[in-house]
C-alpha cells in the first residue's frame, strides 16, 4: 500500500501541474480530496491493515494529504492574484442557453383570448375529466341518441356502473361548459372556452386524438344569426389581420337548433385545392348555431325570454391556417425541430 500511495502522490502533481482554470482544480480537489475521493477511501482502508503495517502508512497517507492539501491552496491563491493559471478573458463572449417559448396553439389562444376579452367575453374553464350528464345529456343528446356514436369513447373503466351523473369520461368538447357557466352566472352571458379534448380517430393531416378547441357561448335577448355572423367575422380578422371569406352551410348538432357548419376559404393553397381542404378549397372551421331551447332549460335559463348562439371550433386547425402547417399530428409530436419554428 506504501507504493500505492506514492504512485498516487505523483499521479496527483501531474495532473495538478495541467490545471488550466479553478473548475479543473476544483475537480480534482473533488477526484482525490472529497469525502468519496481516492485518497480518502485508502485513509479509510486503514482499520483493515495488520498493526505493524497502520502506523506506517498511516502517517504516510497524511503526509501526502497535506502535501496536495497544501498545493491545491497554494493554486487557488494563485487563481486569486491572476497569477500561474491563464486569466479569464472578459472579453470573450458568455454561453448562451437556449430558452424556450410558447407553443404555436397556445400562443393562438392567448390572442383568442384577448380578442373576445375586448368584445366583452369572459374565458372560463372546465374539468378535462366530465361526466356523462355535462358531456352528452345537459347537451340535448340522450344515451340513444346517434351523435353519441362518433363521440362515446373514453370512459373511466371504474364509473362504468354509475348513473349518468356520476359516469366519467375524458371530454369530448367544451360545450359541457356552457351548462356549467350558465348555473354559476345566470344571463346574460358570454363567454369563451378554450381548452383540451379528445376524440376517437383514425389520425391523419386533419384528425388527431387529441386536440384544442375553442368553445363560445353568447346569451341575451334577441340573440340571432348575425350576431353570431358578426363575431366569427371580428375575431377571424382579428387574428388573421385581413378579412377572411367565410360561408355558412347547414349542420346538424344536437346542441343548436338551427345548426350551421362555418368554412374558410383555405389559406394554405388560396382556395385553389390541397391535401387539407380536400381540394375543395374550402376548410370546416366551426360548427354554431342558436342554442337549443333544451340546453337553455339544462343551464336554468327560460328559452321563452332568452336566446343565444354557441360555437365551436378546433384551436388547433385554427393554428394550422394562420401557420401554413400541413399536418396537424406535428403540433402535438413534440418535435423541436417543428416547434422551434414559432
Amino acid at each position: 500500500m506504501l507504493d500505492e500511495l506514492k504512485k498516487l502522490q505523483a499521479k496527483v502533481k501531474e495532473e495538478i501541474a495541467r490545471v488550466k482554470n479553478s473548475e479543473e482544480l476544483r475537480d480534482l480537489e473533488v477526484k482525490y480530496l472529497g469525502r468519496k475521493g481516492e485518497l480518502t477511501n485508502i485513509l479509510r482502508q486503514l482499520k483493515d491493515l495488520a498493526v505493524e503495517e497502520r502506523a506506517a502508512v498511516g502517517q504516510l497517507a497524511n503526509q501526502i494529504k497535506e502535501d496536495l492539501a497544501g498545493t491545491v491552496e497554494q493554486i487557488k491563491k494563485q487563481v486569486k492574484t491572476n497569477k500561474g493559471l491563464a486569466p479569464t478573458d472578459v472579453t470573450l463572449p458568455g454561453v448562451k442557453f437556449p430558452l424556450g417559448h410558447l407553443h404555436p396553439s397556445s400562443q393562438i389562444q392567448y390572442q383568442l383570448e384577448d380578442i373576445f376579452s375586448s368584445l366583452g367575453f369572459i374565458v372560463e374553464d372546465g374539468p378535462e375529466l366530465e361526466s356523462e350528464f355535462f358531456n352528452f345529456e345537459a347537451l340535448n343528446i340522450p344515451a340513444d341518441h346517434p351523435a353519441r356514436d362518433m363521440q362515446d369513447t373514453f370512459y373511466i373503466n371504474e364509473h362504468k356502473g354509475a348513473d349518468s351523473k356520476n359516469r366519467l369520461l375524458l371530454r369530448t368538447h367544451t360545450s359541457p361548459v356552457q351548462i356549467r357557466s350558465m348555473k354559476k352566472y345566470g344571463v346574460p352571458l358570454r363567454l369563451i372556452v378554450p381548452g383540451r379534448v379528445f376524440r376517437y380517430e383514425a389520425t391523419d393531416a386533419r384528425h388527431e386524438t387529441t386536440f384544442y378547441q375553442i368553445e363560445g357561448l353568447m346569451i341575451d335577448k334577441n340573440i340571432s344569426i348575425a350576431n353570431l355572423i358578426s363575431v366569427a367575422k371580428s375575431f377571424l380578422k382579428s387574428i388573421f389581420g385581413k378579412e377572411i371569406n367565410i360561408r355558412l352551410r347547414p349542420g346538424y348538432f344536437p346542441f343548436v337548433e338551427p345548426g350551421f357548419e362555418m368554412d374558410l376559404s383555405c389559406l394554405l393553397c388560396g382556395g385553389s385545392g390541397c391535401p387539407v381542404c380536400k381540394k375543395t378549397g374550402w376548410v370546416e372551421f366551426m360548427g354554431s348555431g342558436l342554442v337549443h331551447p333544451n340546453v337553455l332549460l339544462a343551464g336554468g335559463v327560460d328559452p321563452k325570454e332568452y336566446s343565444g348562439f354557441a360555437f365551436g371550433f378546433g384551436l388547433t386547425r385554427l393554428v394550422m391556417m394562420k401557420y401554413g402547417i400541413n399536418d396537424i399530428r406535428l403540433l402535438e409530436s413534440g418535435d423541436l425541430r417543428f416547434l422551434n419554428q414559432f
